[in-house]
């Protein structure tokens, strides 16, 4: 049972969302999202993400009124929405309706980090962490377990039936199930195993190496399995992040068998990276974590590569993924090579450094100048300007809403 006064204050929001969902240009705007994933002239899409929350409350914009702590989640995920859209939307879409995500549980692959935490800042989510290695010897393998997936139907609709109470009348609520995997295995892997250690073993024990990362790719086939056996798959093909990218729209997918009652993996994007890889030659890259991806990125209709790591000099094995059509380029790339290397058959997906936030003083030309050099390099290819990984931006909200404004002031420059 939610409080009157916060069902109340959840409606306004959801009135809000709704206000906005209705203009025009969101329509707009996942046309030109929707061209730029088919490889259509666009001008470059800008996103912002992976944002400080913490440091970013003005006017008690985001300042939780709600007392319910399952209230109080979806309130937190509304006013967020609500103030990236009035301060900082880029090409951001908003959705004519709220998510209910279905209440999917996991028994875990048991790959659990025993970690050891440092914060500069305690209202902060981004920490120094420090890993305690469990793995070692070939036999650490076995940490590595088939997870199992359940749905709790019960939860699911509970949640669906107070939503609906809540926003009735107001805007729609729509079930959601799993829409992306993020499936990064070294990711996870790094967190078990010493990071100096892990590197030699490529050399001294490249057996072990493959073995554990097959195993945990074993282990991931079969959690997707899973979901695709009990239909807790959403297509996603909307507003919806893909890898570290942006928006998902494309007329390629989900595909002409496409049964909305039963998503399949064909029906979706993947994603792949392997970051803790970007100084190791592409040969090493393949051998020790791409040619594993690729009977996960095979299941996917479209699919995504890359995070933090540069991938400028690494296109040719990228190219060997099945149907790639999104290339992450980190701020390490040398951007010129990149922007040639990478062709017109793949999106460009820029990250800008998000360090410009972080100074001392703010200084908007250098921003500016990042982002010309990049657009002006990048103009006879496809490109999504993405600013994530944002840590601080030293309790001064107004230097990513100004980054916005002259990033779209930019790209607008550009005809296509």
């Amino acid at each position: 049972m939610i409080p009157h006064a916060d069902a109340e204050v959840l409606k306004r929001l959801g009135a809000q969302k709704a206000e906005i969902a209705a203009l025009p240009t969101h329509k707009e705007k996942a046309e030109l999202w929707r061209r730029l994933n088919d490889l259509e002239p666009v001008r470059p899409m800008v996103w912002i993400n992976e944002i400080p929350w913490h440091e970013m409350n003005v006017d008690d914009e985001l300042t939780l009124a709600c007392e319910d702590p399952w209230a109080r989640g979806l309130e937190t995920s509304l006013r967020r929405e609500l103030y990236q859209w009035t301060h900082m939307p880029g090409d951001m879409i908003v959705s004519p309706f709220v998510e209910c995500p279905l209440a999917i549980e996991s028994t875990g692959m048991g790959t659990e980090e025993d970690v050891d935490v440092v914060k500069t800042d305690e209202a902060s989510d981004v920490v120094s962490r420090h890993f305690n290695p469990r793995i070692s010897e070939p036999d650490d393998i076995a940490l590595i377990r088939d997870p199992v997936i359940t749905h709790d139907e019960a939860t699911t609709d509970r949640r669906f039936e107070a939503m609906n109470s809540i926003f009735k009348d107001v805007i729609e609520v729509k079930k959601v199930g799993v829409k992306h995997i993020w499936f990064t295995p070294w990711d996870n892997l790094i967190r078990l195993w010493d990071i100096q250690q892990a590197m030699m073993d490529l050399i001294d024990r490249p057996e072990m190496v493959n073995a554990i990362v097959a195993r945990f790719v074993e282990a991931s086939m079969k959690m997707l399995d899973q979901y695709e056996a009990l239909n807790l798959l959403s297509a996603g093909v909307t507003n919806n992040r893909v890898g570290s990218g942006g928006y998902a729209y494309t007329n390629e997918l989900p595909g002409a068998d496409f049964d909305p009652s039963y998503v399949r993996p064909h029906n979706m994007w993947g994603c792949s990276n392997a970051q803790i890889f970007s100084e190791v030659s592409p040969d090493m890259l393949w051998e020790f974590a791409l040619r594993h991806d690729i009977p996960w990125l095979e299941r996917w209709g479209m699919n995504y590569y890359g995070c933090c790591e540069p991938l400028d000099l690494k296109f040719e094995i990228i190219r060997r993924i099945p149907r790639i059509r999104k290339v992450s380029m980190s701020p390490w790339i040398k951007v010129e090579r990149a922007a040639k290397n990478i062709g017109t058959d793949l999106v460009f997906s820029r990250k800008p450094n998000p360090a410009v936030f972080a100074e001392d003083g703010w200084r908007p030309e250098q921003a500016r100048f990042d982002l010309v050099e990049v657009i002006e390099a990048t103009r006879d290819v496809n490109v999504e300007i993405i600013m994530k990984d944002i840590s601080t931006v030293r309790y001064k909200p107004q230097r990513l809403w100004e980054w916005e404004s002259i990033a779209m002031e930019e790209v607008q420059k550009i005809e296509r």
